[in-house]
């Protein structure tokens, strides 16, 4: 039995009833016969006299009639407001329409949003956030150019901006201002209405062109504040008459190394200032030797299980210091790639210093020598990446707190065959590495606060890696508070991890601790306080990645939401093409499509909208589900565990959202990446040939899955029929 309506469903459907009603009421009674020119010029007489008699009621009744007919969107406004005009003449006309049509748009609009908005936003919930985004910050100019312009129906501008997150309050006043022009020259033509003829002469092409340009004024306005207000930000600093350089970019991450790359290749003058190592966290600290590291654990724990392949499992001979030897020499062969003798001969200047800016286009670079060397360039981008955070518990700064950055010279000359380490935090990184190096064959301790890993991520999702942790022998700490830190004070030295589980708490005896909480963006010593440049979190950016000064842009990690080397890349060619090129046409980062992947085992890749994200965004969704122990080459290579799983709107194989969780996630995330930003849905992806046997299918066969369930079931019956009468010959 199906659940009883909700009560805003109830409202709904007695708003739709009485809206019939209304309806029906206006057309039965023939009403609409009488908005007509025709009938209003005939009885323009009797109006007058009516008027004459009770200007309260005639006036009441008009006004009233005027609501109704704009809030249902019925035919005749346009007569009703001539009529205005004709009955109560050009200044009380103007007054009365005025007000009439606000309120009748207001009421269309609450109509519209009661009856239509949370449909549209459940089935297109994800398409509308960047226009609702828009809105909420223009929707104000939005509306009263409309408004403003009569050649977009009134009714249909209700309709829309109902969608939209305006407030009503908002919403009224704009249209009482807005359509006050448009009123105007209706109402004055309504008080000669013997001499008109027909509607369509009202509007003049001379008329028209003027209330057209009156539209444009908001926006004008718009742009002339916008411009006095950057005459007074950058008033207190003197601007060079001429500039050193076109661009220059603080830090030699990912964003300011392509930043520098894509100005060089368009024959900008650039310089690059980096203060520690090329290549940033990723090459040095980050993604490059993690996933060194991950790869020869990966290797260690399939020797352990080599009886799934039908072979003697085995316990390997580790050093630790050899795995690092290995991580090293895998980051020093992929160093070159982001060397600064690459980048030289690409056309970029680079030079070695700690960066600040002076003014909006002046930046000091100190040397280690103590040197200063200042430069000028039209625009800055700043790329200065992000670093771990550190806790600030009882006793940590007595103990050696390690982070993603420190680890690897820690263990490459720690003295001990197999240091033992607590692992603090849930993320990525802390998975990653924990189950890595318990793979080396460490002793792992993972403390979470939460009562679960990965809070991105679906509770399912969540689970499967839980599993593969304590699978490589990860002691999981969930729900567990760090309450401080005691160095010990044994011959062995090491530290102390002072923990409580609800009522319980427990010393867990390492030799270092490592710290994997998240990271935040480096944003001290680089002259933003004295600029005046906001931040939060992260740099304060528009969607052009410009900062409150719009030749300093920022890029990558320090400008957030999202702390990914692709993403960094992705937000470089934006930053850049706008920074050297803005004064033609500027770009907004397009973040619709930005997939991520956790490099456990089994490894997890989510692009889109999951489970979690939906229901907390209202986003109604169709779940399709594929276990990879039904594929055929998952089966055969001993890789079973985990699924794919894809996120539609309802009734249509349009994509939202998607999480693979298994071998190869990362890669076979790529399709439904590329299906999601160019529109592709899962009925693309299904009538695309895959090659067998491959983990690829997995897509494939999810979108099979899909299909099926969309195969009309009452149709079945009467196709058994028809092969039955077939089979008869």
């Amino acid at each position: 039995m199906p659940p009883p309506p909700s009560p805003s469903r109830w409202r709904q459907l007695l708003l739709l009833t009485a809206i019939a009603l209304v309806v029906a009421l206006f057309f039965g009674l023939g009403l609409h016969r009488q908005l007509t020119l025709e009938a209003l010029q005939r009885a323009h007489g009797a109006l007058l006299e009516r008027r004459q008699q009770s200007p309260l009621l005639v006036g009441g009744a008009y006004v009233a009639l005027y609501v109704l007919v704009a809030a249902l969107s019925l035919p005749g406004a346009a007569v009703l407001t001539l009529a205005g005009g004709a009955i109560f003449g050009a200044g009380v006309g103007t007054l009365l329409v005025s007000f009439a049509s606000s309120i009748g748009a207001l009421l269309a609009f609450l109509v519209a949003r009661t009856l239509l908005r949370d449909l549209v936003r459940r089935r297109f919930g994800r398409q509308l956030a960047p226009i609702e985004a828009g809105v909420a910050r223009d929707g104000v100019f939005y509306l009263l150019s409309l408004r403003l312009a009569p050649v977009f129906p009134f009714f249909l501008v209700n309709l829309l901006m109902a969608l939209t997150p305006i407030r009503a309050a908002s919403y009224y006043l704009t249209s009482q201002i807005g359509m006050l022009p448009g009123t105007f020259v209706y109402v004055n033509a309504g008080t000669q209405l013997g001499q008109l003829r027909g509607l369509g002469g009202i509007l003049s092409p001379p008329l028209l062109g003027s209330l057209l340009l009156l539209a444009l004024f908001p926006w004008l306005a718009k742009a002339a504040i916008g411009r006095w207000q950057t005459w007074r930000l950058y008033r207190p600093w003197q601007r060079p008459r001429r500039f050193d350089r076109n661009l220059i970019v603080i830090g030699a991450g990912a964003a300011g190394l392509v930043t520098s790359y894509i100005a060089a290749t368009v024959k900008a003058r650039v310089t690059l200032v980096e203060r520690s190592a090329m290549g940033g966290d990723c090459l040095n600290t980050g993604c490059v030797p993690s996933k060194a590291l991950i790869s020869s654990a990966r290797l260690a724990a399939r020797l352990r299980r080599a009886d799934r392949y039908g072979l003697e499992p085995m316990e390997p001979r580790l050093s630790v210091r050899q795995v690092l030897a290995r991580v090293a020499a895998k980051v020093e062969a992929v160093a070159p790639h982001d060397s600064v003798a690459r980048y030289e001969g690409l056309g970029v200047e680079v030079l070695r210093g700690q960066a600040r800016l002076l003014d909006p286009w002046t930046v000091a670079i100190r040397t280690g020598a103590g040197t200063e060397q200042r430069l000028t360039a039209r625009a800055i981008v700043l790329a200065t990446g992000a670093e771990p955070v550190r806790p600030d518990w009882p006793g940590s700064e007595a103990v050696p707190l390690l982070t993603s950055e420190t680890v690897w010279g820690w263990l490459a000359h720690c003295p001990l065959e197999r240091p033992r380490l607590a692992v603090l935090g849930g993320g990525p990184i802390a998975c990653e590495l924990a189950q890595a190096l318990a793979q080396l064959g460490l002793p792992i301790t993972q403390i979470q606060r939460t009562d679960r890993l990965l809070r991105k991520e679906d509770a399912d999702v969540a689970a499967e890696v839980q599993q593969g942790l304590e699978a490589d022998g990860v002691r999981l700490l969930l729900g567990t508070q760090v309450l401080g830190f005691e160095p010990d004070l044994s011959p062995g030295g090491g530290v102390t991890v002072l923990v409580r589980q609800g009522e319980r708490q427990e010393r867990i005896a390492c030799d270092a601790v490592l710290c994997a909480l998240g990271r935040r963006a480096r944003l001290q010593g680089y002259g933003l306080e004295e600029l005046g440049i906001p931040t939060g979190a992260t740099i304060t950016t528009n969607a052009l990645l410009q900062t409150i000064y719009p030749n300093i842009y920022a890029a990558g990690d320090v400008a957030g939401p999202f702390q990914f080397t692709h993403t960094a890349a992705h937000q470089a060619w934006y930053a850049a093409v706008n920074a050297l090129f803005g004064q033609f046409r500027s770009f907004k980062v397009d973040d619709r499509v930005i997939p991520r992947t956790t490099f456990t085992e089994p490894e997890v890749a989510t692009v889109g909208l999951t489970e979690a994200e939906a229901a907390a965004q209202g986003v109604a969704v169709e779940v399709t589900r594929f276990p990879l122990h039904e594929l055929d080459r998952a089966i055969v290579d001993s890789v079973e565990q985990g699924f794919v799983k894809v996120l539609t709107s309802p009734g249509s194989d349009q994509i939202l959202g998607a999480t693979i969780v298994g071998e190869h996630a990362g890669e076979l995330l790529a399709e439904i990446v590329l299906a999601m930003k160019w529109g592709l849905g899962l009925g693309k992806i299904f009538g695309t040939i895959h090659a067998y046997p491959t983990l690829a299918e997995a897509n494939k066969y999810a979108a099979g899955v899909w299909k099926k369930q969309r195969v009309p079931q009452h149709l079945l019956p009467w196709l058994r029929r028809y092969h039955a009468w077939r089979r008869q010959g």
